[in-house]
């Protein structure tokens, strides 16, 4: 959308578009990103060309005082982030056949209508996604880029969250947390700790080229063959997001780091979160964790190479392994484990939120930071009481993808840590 004026047909697609938004299922229970996004798409359709500053925004949206400063306080700036990572996921997900495209320009807050001429993603390869990604004007710029990096995500995307949580540091918070008494119990003790949660998230050892092809490293790579181990899939980042909002919601950081860069230290002295299976997060190797469901590459049968989730200790009724949809076919099932254990130092906690895929790995981080799920699994653990304390567990979920996203999770095993 340019600086003319709107019509009224261009004026019911855009408000349209905008609705579809704050009811789709990224937006739902953002309240705040929603009334953010209403005010600047007012302001886009009612004054188009006409920048809004963050003033405005502050004062007319989140209540802020006339004194407000924004080189004092990131708030907005934080905000902003939020809407834009939403839109992203929402036009790589439910949104990838709607005729508008809303983008929110970074160093901007004026939003942008593009109509979309939709393309069957059965045709593009990775070379049309990566220019797709690279070309700034494109209407595919947000989401051909998160198909892309659903292959691979380079780890500076994460490091971009942790940005974002050092900006938000600085800053008082947009609005006060709402009562989330399920998100609170589970989360306690991670939240009463002086020190922020490292979230370690995995990062695989590949050989290749992101331009000409890349691959796992294999046992029988030749030696000193070139290791690139800084790329992971999109499910961690977007777990990494996910735990940013919960600890953002109770006012809380995180600090992020690859799991290649995980030092002794670190494992000794802080709460930590794991984020990936332990075939990629390879810093999980080294964590005396014990655990009863593990993951491990299948050696016999015709599953043979295929990574599941072992039931080490099956009960009646239970298969001896957890095995997602094959390699060669559209994936429709994935498994997760959800492993709450005490770490090395038995003060601090170690959280384990892990798929067999990327996919399973994004959502075990959706079902701990979210209430709906939450409450299935605490009544699970028999946690009645908010005073109750959380006990060690594993889980192990029924992931059910649709399209390459997660859409819903179940318990199909538990395991509770009687002993401690």
């Amino acid at each position: 959308m340019d600086s003319a004026a709107v019509t009224v047909q261009q004026r019911q697609q855009f408000l349209e578009a905008i609705e579809r938004l704050t009811k789709s299922r990224v937006l739902n229970g953002s309240e705040s990103l929603c009334k953010l996004l209403r005010y600047l798409a007012d302001h886009s359709i009612q004054n188009p060309g006409v920048p809004v500053k963050e003033y405005q925004i502050a004062t007319e949206v989140l209540g802020r005082s006339a004194d407000f400063d924004p080189h004092s306080d990131s708030a907005i700036r934080v905000q902003a982030g939020r809407l834009r990572v939403k839109l992203a996921e929402y036009y790589s997900t439910e949104g990838e056949g709607d005729p508008i495209l809303v983008e929110l320009p970074r160093g901007s807050y004026t939003l942008s209508f593009r109509p979309r001429a939709v393309k069957s993603q059965g045709h593009a390869n990775a070379g049309d996604l990566i220019r797709a990604g690279r070309n700034q004007g494109s209407v595919w710029t947000w989401a051909g880029s998160v198909l892309a990096l659903s292959v691979l995500l380079a780890a500076g995307v994460a490091a971009l969250v942790a940005r974002w949580g050092e900006s938000s540091r600085k800053s008082t918070p947009s609005l006060p947390p709402t009562d989330s008494p399920k998100l609170r119990l589970f989360w306690k003790g991670f939240m009463s700790s002086e020190s922020d949660p490292w979230v370690v998230f995995s990062n695989a050892a590949f050989v290749g080229r992101p331009e000409t092809g890349m691959r796992y490293r294999g046992a029988s790579e030749a030696p000193g063959t070139f290791v690139l181990d800084h790329y992971t899939g999109v499910g961690e980042v977007l777990a990494v997001h996910e735990l940013d909002r919960v600890f953002h919601h109770f006012n809380r950081e995180i600090r992020v780091k690859r799991g290649s860069l995980l030092s002794l230290d670190d494992a000794k002295n802080n709460n930590l979160i794991f984020v990936g299976s332990p075939a990629e997060n390879l810093s999980l190797r080294d964590i005396p964790v014990s655990q009863q469901f593990v993951f491990q590459r299948l050696a016999t049968g015709p599953h043979r190479g295929e990574l599941a989730v072992m039931n080490l200790h099956s009960r009646q009724g239970e298969p001896p392994y957890f095995l997602g949809s094959p390699p060669n076919v559209p994936m429709s099932e994935d498994y997760a484990v959800v492993a709450l254990k005490h770490g090395m130092n038995p003060a601090e906690w170690v959280l384990i939120l892990a798929g067999t895929t990327t996919i399973g790995t994004q959502a075990a981080a959706e079902y701990v930071c979210h209430e709906d799920s939450l409450e299935g699994l605490l009544s699970r653990l028999e946690i009645r009481a908010p005073a109750e304390e959380l006990k060690p567990f594993e889980v192990v979920l029924r992931v059910k993808v649709v399209r390459g996203v997660p859409v819903e999770s179940e318990i199909v095993a538990l395991r509770k840590d009687e002993a401690q």
